[in-house]
C-alpha cells in the first residue's frame, strides 16, 4: 500500500511512522524544516503532551522520551510539581500514575522528525484525484501527481480538504463549532531553580472567569509562559500590559512568575477562534482510502491541551485499522473526537456568554462536575479521577464511579474552600 500525508507536524509524522509498516509512505509539507515553522502559527505558544499521547509515542518510538529529556526537557506528574488551579484554588496534590512531558512543541516536533525515517516532498497539496469513488492520488501546487491507495490529511486547521470535496462535485462535511474567541500571548523568561519552589508547571484554568494561564519550565533553562483570554478579553503585548494581566489571574503564582523573572523576549500573539469538528465521520459520500486526523477534523480549545493526544489517539486508531473500508476508520476517529470535544466545549459552555446548546441532561452534568471540581480542591481521590479524565487517560464516566459519587455527593463537600485553608503546598 503507497500512502500520502498531508502535513509533516505532530500528527502527520505520527501518521507516517504508521504507515511505514504496511507500504511506502511520502510526506507532503509546505514548511519543512526544524525549529519553530511558519506553517505552524501556534508553534511558540504553550503546549501539552498528556500522559496518553506520551505513552502512545513512546509505543510507536521507544525511547522518545528520554531524547527529549536528553533535549533539555522536563517531565512531571501532572499535580506532583505542577499546580492546577479550578476557580482559583489548587487541586489536590496528589500521586496520579501519569507522566507529562514539559517541551517546546518545536523540540517535540524535531524529536519525532529525526526518528521518522520516510520521504519528505517540499510543497503544498493543491487537491485530489479521484476516480471510481476512492482517492487515486494527491495533486501539488507544482502540478506534479502522487500516486495513493491511502490518503491521509494531517494539515490542521487550514485543511483544504472540504474545498477539494466541493471542487469534485462532493458534499463538503458538517462542522460543529463552539466559538470562545481565545486570545493568548507568550513570552519566555530565564529560569532559576527556586522558581515556583521548584515546581515545573502552573496552570490556572479560565474557569469559571475568562483569563486564564500556564508557566511550564521547558529546554534551555526557560520559562514560557501563555496568558489567554476568552470572549475578546485578550492579554496586551506590551511589557507593562502582559505583567498587569498575569497580577489579575484568580490564582497567584504566574502573576508572581512575571513579576519577577527576566524576559527573554517580546509577547507574541495567537487568536482562536473556536472549537471546530468536521464531521467526516457521518459523511456516506466521502472517497474510499482518505483518512483525516489531528487538527484537519477536530480542533479543540488549547486551553485544555489535548490536541497533541488526541492526535495521538487517532493515529494509534490508524495503525489497528485492518485495511479495510476507510470509512469504519473516520468513524471510530469521530468517535474518539466527540469523547474529548464534550470534555473540552462543556468547560466553555460554562460561561453563560459563549453561544451553544445546554439542553437539561447537559446542565445536570454539568453542575455535577462544578461539584467534583470544587471536591477536588481538598479530595485527593476526586482530585485524581478529575485530572484523569481532563488528561483523556480514563473516560468521563470515571467520574459517576461509586467511589467519586459518594465523595462528590457527601453533605457539604460541594462548598468552595476557604480563601485561607486552601492548599498551597508543593510535593
Amino acid at each position: 500500500m503507497r500512502s500520502v500525508v498531508i502535513g509533516g507536524g505532530f500528527a502527520g509524522l505520527l501518521a507516517a511512522r504508521v504507515l511505514a509498516e504496511r507500504g511506502p509512505v511520502v510526506i507532503v509539507e509546505r514548511d519543512p524544516g526544524t525549529g519553530v515553522r511558519r506553517g505552524v502559527p501556534q508553534g511558540r505558544h504553550l503546549h501539552g503532551l498528556l500522559d496518553r499521547g506520551r505513552q502512545i509515542v513512546e509505543q510507536l518510538h521507544p525511547g522518545f522520551t528520554d531524547d527529549l529529556v536528553a533535549a533539555g526537557a522536563s517531565t512531571a506528574e501532572p499535580l506532583v510539581r505542577t499546580r492546577w488551579f479550578l476557580h482559583g484554588r489548587r487541586l489536590h496534590p496528589t500521586a496520579t500514575g501519569m507522566r507529562s512531558v514539559l517541551a517546546t512543541r518545536p523540540l517535540i516536533e524535531d524529536v519525532l522528525r529525526s526518528r521518522t525515517l520516510v520521504e519528505t516532498v517540499a510543497g503544498s497539496a493543491a487537491g485530489l484525484k479521484l476516480d471510481a469513488g476512492r482517492v487515486r492520488a494527491v495533486r501539488t501546487a507544482d502540478g506534479s501527481e502522487l500516486a495513493a491507495d491511502l490518503v491521509v490529511d494531517a494539515s490542521g486547521m487550514a485543511s483544504r480538504l472540504p474545498v477539494w470535496l466541493a471542487e469534485s462535485g462532493l458534499r463538503s462535511p458538517r462542522e460543529d463549532r463552539v466559538d470562545v474567541d481565545l486570545g493568548y500571548a507568550t513570552r519566555t523568561y530565564r529560569r532559576r531553580p527556586d522558581d515556583l519552589g521548584g515546581d515545573l508547571n502552573a496552570l490556572v484554568s479560565t474557569i469559571p472567569r475568562s483569563r486564564g494561564g500556564g508557566a511550564m519550565a521547558v529546554e534551555g533553562d526557560r520559562w514560557l509562559v501563555t496568558l489567554a483570554g476568552l470572549l475578546g478579553d485578550h492579554p496586551p503585548l506590551d511589557d507593562a500590559g502582559f505583567r498587569a494581566f498575569a497580577a489579575t489571574l484568580p490564582a497567584g503564582p504566574i502573576g508572581d512568575l512575571v513579576a519577577r523573572a527576566e524576559p527573554l523576549d517580546d509577547p507574541v500573539p495567537h487568536r482562536f477562534r473556536g472549537s471546530r469538528h468536521r464531521r467526516y465521520d457521518l459523511q456516506s459520500c466521502l472517497p474510499e482510502g482518505l483518512v483525516v486526523v489531528g487538527d484537519a477534523v477536530c480542533s479543540l480549545n488549547p486551553l485544555y491541551a489535548q490536541g497533541m493526544t488526541l492526535a495521538a489517539a487517532q493515529v494509534a486508531a490508524l495503525q489497528s485499522w485492518d485495511g479495510s473500508q476507510t470509512r469504519s476508520l473516520n468513524r471510530t476517529i469521530g468517535r474518539l473526537c466527540r469523547a474529548a470535544w464534550d470534555i473540552a466545549t462543556r468547560a466553555d459552555l460554562a460561561l453563560p456568554e459563549v453561544e451553544g446548546s445546554r439542553p437539561l441532561p447537559a446542565r445536570i452534568l454539568d453542575a455535577y462536575v462544578g461539584r467534583v471540581q470544587r471536591v477536588a480542591h481538598h479530595d485527593p481521590v476526586v482530585s485524581r479521577a478529575l485530572i484523569r479524565v481532563a488528561n483523556l487517560a480514563d473516560p468521563s464516566s470515571s467520574l459517576l464511579t461509586p467511589e467519586v459519587l459518594v465523595r462528590v455527593l457527601r453533605p457539604g463537600t460541594g462548598r468552595p474552600v476557604d480563601q485561607d485553608t486552601r492548599i498551597e503546598v508543593s510535593v
